[in-house]
């Protein structure tokens, strides 16, 4: 397997990377302290194709797959977590789930408005005492005739307030049962469909974090994804891509902190000399480097089973977990690098410091990935 970068991949990096430098980097900590959506980067993304990148040509999208989708999360999450973050929420939950699970009409209806940044999805599968166990979820669709009655909350939820439409897993079954959930995309217009409360959160300030909350939404029956009883099924299908943009989004945070930290060793001086020549700022550097070699080599194996159709259930999760730790790693080894100047907000790596932690938790635990690891080894 050959995992360098084509001609095109390299194109669309360098094209990243000129977009980050110019509309993001000037505010990423405006937005940080502020806790602002930037909405209009957004709109800004979608005109070059980043908020459809997996989208077939046909729906309006860029037709491209899981390396160059990798790519441009890598890059954007180097300069900016929380912007990372809400492009692949975007991508790969809400738009993925139409793509992968609507019909024919869904996908013309929605997809078109979400690949070129008109719209803003989220997903809503967690719930307040429903995290892990997602299973046992609390939210509820009814049917009515040819209408569903959506109601109940979900929480933790990436645009769950700014976002125009959402996708929303919700209970059609007796709790813990086999296919007891559906999947259906609501609209932001929805009458009974509100926001609830922001998170304040410790990292990723600019990402929009919030409750969704259904009061007796009407949800016409065409607006169901797929079969009655196959939205947890396709919720933990669309998790195997959501964790390889997660694990690519926990790189860029990585690369992003390393790089910072490696040119300030060569740049701080004490007893007269950069502290990269000392053993002690050189082994760090070097762990850093080696382990973000191994994660991006995880990360290159998942996107090219998901681009073949192969299973990559286990290779994501792996990806997923290992990428995660080690940008947490990566990151307070970047701030001790830095020293106290590290601790503050002058310097970048205290944000990447805080940034990292959320890709542990996001789309399953580290512990949940290890479930995922071991069911699937001792299949």
């Amino acid at each position: 397997m050959n995992f360098q970068p084509d001609e095109l991949t390299q194109h669309i990096a360098q094209s990243t990377r000129d977009f980050a430098q110019q509309h993001i980097k000037p505010f990423v900590m405006e937005w940080d302290e502020t806790q602002v959506f930037p909405l209009p980067v957004f709109k800004a993304m979608g005109k070059l194709g980043m908020m459809g990148v997996l989208v077939p040509e046909k729906y309006g999208g860029a037709g491209l797959g899981y390396f160059e989708y990798k790519t441009i999360i890598v890059e954007i999450a180097k300069v900016c977590g929380a912007i990372g973050l809400s492009l692949a929420a975007h991508n790969s939950l809400c738009t993925a789930h139409i793509l992968a699970f609507g019909n024919e009409e869904q996908k013309q209806n929605y997809l078109p408005n979400l690949a070129n940044g008109t719209w803003i999805g989220a997903w809503g599968l967690t719930e307040p005492n429903t995290g892990s166990d997602a299973g046992n979820m609390q939210c509820t669709a009814t049917l009515q005739g040819n209408n569903w009655i959506l109601n109940g909350t979900k929480c933790w939820i990436t645009h769950g307030k700014s976002g125009d439409i959402a996708v929303v897993i919700a209970r059609t079954g007796a709790p813990r049962t086999k296919n007891n959930s559906t999947a259906f995309v609501v609209s932001r217009k929805t009458l009974g469909f509100m926001a609830g409360k922001k998170e304040n959160k410790l990292g990723m300030r600019a990402s929009e974090t919030t409750e969704m909350i259904f009061d007796n939404c009407i949800i016409p029956d065409t607006q169901r994804l797929g079969a009655v009883g196959d939205g947890f099924k396709q919720a933990m299908k669309v998790l195997d891509g959501g964790r390889i943009s997660i694990a690519s989004l926990a790189l860029g945070i990585a690369k992003g902190a390393y790089e910072a930290a490696l040119q300030y060793a060569k740049e701080r001086e004490q007893f007269n000399q950069p502290i990269a020549n000392f053993q002690g700022i050189s082994f760090k550097l070097a762990d850093m480097a080696t382990e973000i070699m191994a994660a991006e080599l995880l990360i290159d194996k998942a996107c090219d089973l998901k681009n073949k159709h192969l299973p990559v259930t286990q290779v994501a999760a792996m990806a997923k977990y290992y990428a995660s730790e080690i940008s947490v790693k990566t990151a307070n080894d970047a701030v001790q690098i830095f020293g106290g100047y590290g601790y503050t907000k002058d310097f970048p790596v205290e944000k990447f410091y805080r940034d990292a932690k959320l890709c542990t938790i996001g789309e399953g635990t580290s512990e949940i990935q290890k479930i995922v690891i071991a069911r699937e080894s001792l299949q």
